[in-house]
């Protein structure tokens, strides 16, 4: 997420004051995973986003409770992950669905399945 939608996300939690008050449980880990990625000093950050040090100092310690406690907002239900299909040189056809092992002289042996792969290991050892 970029610095400055983070900063305008801070400024609608912000009271007249400029106090933060009911800052959500979502922005809270977005907070805690842009400092986690942020390559150079805390102040930068903090700065960058529009935050006093102590503001900094309190918001992480809640984001790092949440996370502790496993209340992050995108570990919500169980998601499927569909994958692509690689297409391969030989028709569309993927070139192994298994274990590809190769050897010497440019020798390639396919396992389609792990227990095939650990016979032949135990056999050759």
């Amino acid at each position: 997420m970029d610095n400055t939608v983070m900063k305008k996300r801070f400024n609608t939690f912000k009271s007249e004051g400029g106090k933060l008050k009911n800052v959500s449980d979502e922005l809270l880990v977005d907070f805690l995973r842009a400092y986690e990625k942020w390559p150079r000093k805390a102040a930068d950050f903090y700065r960058e986003i529009g935050l006093s040090k102590m503001q900094f100092t309190v918001l992480m310690k809640k984001a790092k409770k949440l996370c502790r406690e496993g209340h992050h907002p995108e570990s919500g239900e169980f998601k499927e992950i569909a994958l692509d299909i690689i297409s391969g040189s030989q028709g569309g056809q993927v070139p192994c669905l298994g274990i590809e092992l190769c050897l010497e002289q440019g020798k390639v042996i396919r396992f389609p399945q792990v227990e095939q792969l650990i016979d032949f290991l135990k056999k050759s050892a």
